[in-house]
């Protein structure tokens, strides 16, 4: 979804298009959620629907009529913005629009008038360690309780009626580099969340909780423990520890397969594979999880052993097509490998698998499903050097002098992996930084350079002045 840079949301309203609202908050129940997009009335989860596939019913709105829409109001949440801007799908139902924004904040927004009913505001703790932005990308609803993932990694009920907070639940410590920035998933009487955090030394996983309670029914992990299945896709227990594969995008369900289907975020480090020799599953990969117990089901990797982070952290869309050995249910995934995925979905056998742009790595998939590599680049012995430190590389070995030019330019200073004490020593000398800078500045400050030569040759020897241990 595209960011709103000025902190407003800005919104053209067809009249037909409330013709449904009531005054009042409503109660959504499990029905109504199973009932997805049947009652134009309501935008009850983050994609509509169960399925993924985000396409409203209304259709007072059509090509011939769409030049007439006028701006009617504007909300200004009044937040400074930074980086990212508002990335939350509102909730609408019983006339009003359900918001998550930057910092900590929430709203529920009268959708005639544009006026806020509600605010919500969260004190964060100091000592957080985040990638991307304090940003919150929805709500779940549930009767008349509102679920919110945080920054500092709590899922947070709130009151539908006065914002009021109903309960908080801890999913992990905030201070290590996990967050809750998707919205979250009600299924049944669970809230189901996942995890970012894979550019730090963490290991994703998805939780469900109690809608009502808000205790902890069951948790997946996206990287296995030494042992478990998948475990020998990953050369050892301390590469399994750290491995990755945050999940910060909500998921699709199937009712009948009662199954959640999630796509999974890359390995940690993402450019860097040396020290994690392997497949690594189940990062960049979609994971099929029976609701009621987060037992997996099946699982498809994308990218094996992931050095471009092609994670595959996207809405996995769900739908029955006419094949040819008849009406399939099917999930799908444009994945950022650059190839389109047909999968069935009670199976997880993948039935199309093709490049949806031009692509010089792999032109497919054989019979087993497996990927079809035309080349090995982002490996340590294909380096493809395309000018950029977030595109492919991998080993920073490769090309030092790259490196120490971007050093330079960044205010940074440059060490060979395993010349650890070369850092340290310069940040002992380096001025301290008392505070967190502002997001948009981060990658300007020398220390931020240092980090990243530091995440990438696996060597967590840095200690960011205002929280990072």
């Amino acid at each position: 979804m595209r960011s709103i840079s000025a902190g407003i949301v800005a919104v053209l309203i067809c009249a037909a298009a409330l013709t449904h609202a009531q005054g009042g908050a409503e109660r959504i129940q499990s029905s109504d959620l199973l009932a997805g997009l049947s009652s134009a009335g309501r935008w009850a989860t983050f994609s509509g629907d169960y399925t993924g596939q985000r396409h409203s019913p209304l259709s007072q709105i059509t090509p011939a009529n769409v030049g007439n829409l006028k701006e009617q109001w504007v909300f200004d949440s009044t937040l400074p913005v930074a980086g990212r801007g508002t990335e939350a799908t509102p909730l609408f139902f019983g006339g009003r629009l359900y918001l998550t924004g930057q910092a900590g904040h929430a709203w529920a927004i009268d959708a005639r008038t544009g006026k806020p009913e509600w605010t919500y505001r969260r004190e964060y703790p100091s000592g957080m360690v985040n990638c991307c932005g304090a940003i919150s990308r929805g709500f779940g609803v549930l009767g008349d309780t509102l679920y919110m993932g945080t920054i500092d990694a709590r899922l947070v009920a709130l009151n539908v009626n006065d914002g009021t907070v109903r309960w908080e639940s801890p999913v992990a410590d905030g201070s290590k580099g996990y967050s809750i920035t998707m919205a979250p998933l009600v299924v049944k009487d669970r809230v189901i969340v996942g995890v970012s955090g894979s550019e730090y030394p963490t290991r994703g996983f998805i939780d469900a909780y109690n809608a009502r309670t808000g205790d902890r029914e069951w948790r997946f992990y996206t990287v296995p423990a030494p042992g478990e299945a998948g475990s020998e896709t990953w050369p050892t227990a301390a590469a399994m520890a750290i491995g990755g594969g945050g999940v910060w995008v909500a998921g699709s369900y199937d009712p009948d397969l009662n199954l959640v289907f999630y796509g999974t975020g890359n390995p940690n480090p993402a450019y860097y594979g040396q020290d994690r020799k392997g497949d690594n599953l189940y990062t960049s990969s979609l994971v099929a999880l029976d609701v009621d117990t987060g037992k997996l089901r099946w699982h498809y990797q994308f990218t094996p052993h992931d050095l471009h982070d092609w994670d595959a952290a996207q809405v996995p869309v769900l739908a029955t097509l006419p094949l040819k050995q008849g009406p399939t249910k099917v999930v799908m995934a444009a994945n950022r490998n650059g190839l389109f995925y047909v999968l069935d979905r009670a199976t997880g056998k993948v039935l199309l698998a093709r490049p949806f742009v031009q692509t010089a790595w792999a032109k497919g998939v054989d019979a087993n499903g497996r990927l079809i590599i035309l080349n090995d680049l982002g490996s340590a012995d294909a380096w493809m050097n395309v000018g950029g430190a977030d595109r492919e590389f991998a080993d920073p070995r490769l090309n030092e002098a790259w490196l120490r030019r971007l050093a330079r330019n960044s205010g940074g200073r440059y060490a060979r992996p395993g010349e650890a004490s070369r850092i340290e020593e310069w940040l002992q000398t380096a001025a301290p930084v008392t505070t967190p800078p502002e997001p948009r500045d981060v990658w300007h400050q020398p220390w931020a350079f240092a980090l990243v030569i530091a995440l990438l040759c696996g060597e967590w020897v840095l200690r960011r002045r205002w929280g990072l241990r």
